[in-house]
């Protein structure tokens, strides 16, 4: 097991290496105006067509994996490999501690999966990644930590299926980011732990497979957005206490996006500057349209600040307009802090519904 081990990291060595040469995108002044892209000799060009912004947005994913490395795409990804540990079962949902694989055959990613009940025909899911904290995916499940934040739990009480995995070296994943892994960042590793969970989900015959959406608060409000960007299947999103501008963010001092469990890139290669990390917020939420998009931001927000999330919303509006999907973009500014309050809970829950089209039981 060893020796195939090893095999299969050199090829994935190789394969990220090569990959890595040809990520390369022109370099925009400032990452904030969608309203043009560079054409291949730098010149700026107006968008007003959805043609026009793909290239944009095909200039915006190149960016981001500059910093966090390159999404892997394997041929034959590591079999999932589902094993439930446990089960619990309520009136209301059934709740099942199960692991997979994603990435290796040595490793298992620990995970609370739920069933709302009763269990028959196929149900939309959420796909529910906490925010920073030791317990992990325990907090989203309800088990401990802060009541606002047992969205994974909260969600399958109306209906809907939801898994919470453990983000790597948080809850019962130790993890220590090796470089011979392959990933550049915590961020893409963790970018593509969540891909994989989307695969889990629609492994389950209670899912459709078309109904799949993420939400996050903090820590999981930005793997949220992260992930959205690089997974299409993920129909709808909502990240709470999720992010702001990189200028904005302590004002523009980047060195908590630096650990090994972030980019570490940002302070390696970028020196913490905000003017030359080549993406940024804006971009990433026009990524998305016109996907549905919820940002719940507190205006008391002492980590993601208030201002830095409006720039971003008014700038991403621009390209859902092209798809005539505004309605589709949507933010919550509740009075409170770094938090997710009952009120705004309401308005994330039946965003997704709205969007996942959950149909009550």
């Amino acid at each position: 097991m060893r020796y195939v081990w090893l095999f299969a990291l050199c090829l994935t060595s190789t394969f990220l290496n090569a990959q890595r040469a040809t990520l390369k995108t022109p370099e925009y002044p400032d990452h904030v105006d969608l309203s043009y892209y560079l054409d291949n000799q730098g010149v700026r060009k107006l968008i007003d067509s959805k043609n026009e912004w793909i290239t944009r947005r095909k200039h915006v994913m190149a960016g981001m994996q500059q910093v966090m490395g390159p999404f892997p795409k394997h041929a034959s990804p590591v079999a999932l490999e589902m094993q439930v540990h446990e089960e619990v079962r309520t009136e209301k949902y059934i709740r099942q501690l199960i692991s997979y694989h994603t990435d290796s055959e040595l490793r298992r990613v620990s995970a609370y999966l739920f069933f709302p009940m009763p269990v028959r025909n196929t149900r939309p899911a959420v796909l529910c990644l906490h925010q920073t904290t030791g317990i992990g995916k325990k907090e989203p499940a309800g088990m401990g930590g802060n009541p606002q934040l047992h969205y994974a739990l909260h969600l399958a009480e109306r209906g809907f299926v939801t898994l919470a995995p453990d983000y790597p070296s948080f809850g019962d994943y130790p993890y220590t980011f090796p470089s011979e892994d392959g990933y550049v960042s915590g961020t893409m590793k963790a970018i593509y732990e969540n891909t994989r969970a989307v695969d889990l989900l629609q492994t389950l015959r209670q899912v459709d497979s078309e109904r799949i959406g993420c939400i996050g608060h903090s820590l999981g409000g930005h793997n949220t957005i992260f992930t959205a960007a690089f997974d299409t299947r993920i129909k709808a999103m909502v990240s709470n206490c999720g992010f702001t501008r990189f200028h904005k963010y302590y004002e523009g001092k980047l060195k908590g996006w630096t650990s090994a469990r972030y980019m570490p890139l940002i302070n390696d290669k970028y020196d913490n500057d905000p003017d030359r990390v080549p993406f940024d917020f804006p971009e990433i939420i026009a990524s998305f349209a016109p996907r549905p998009f919820l940002a719940s931001a507190p205006i008391h927000d002492g980590n993601f600040e208030i201002t830095g999330v409006k720039e971003t919303m008014l700038q991403a509006a621009k390209i859902y307009r092209l798809y005539d999907a505004d309605a589709n973009l949507q933010v919550n500014y509740p009075t409170a802090a770094h938090s997710f309050p009952e009120a705004a809970r309401e308005v994330a829950y039946r965003f997704l519904e709205k969007h996942l089209e959950l149909i009550k039981p």
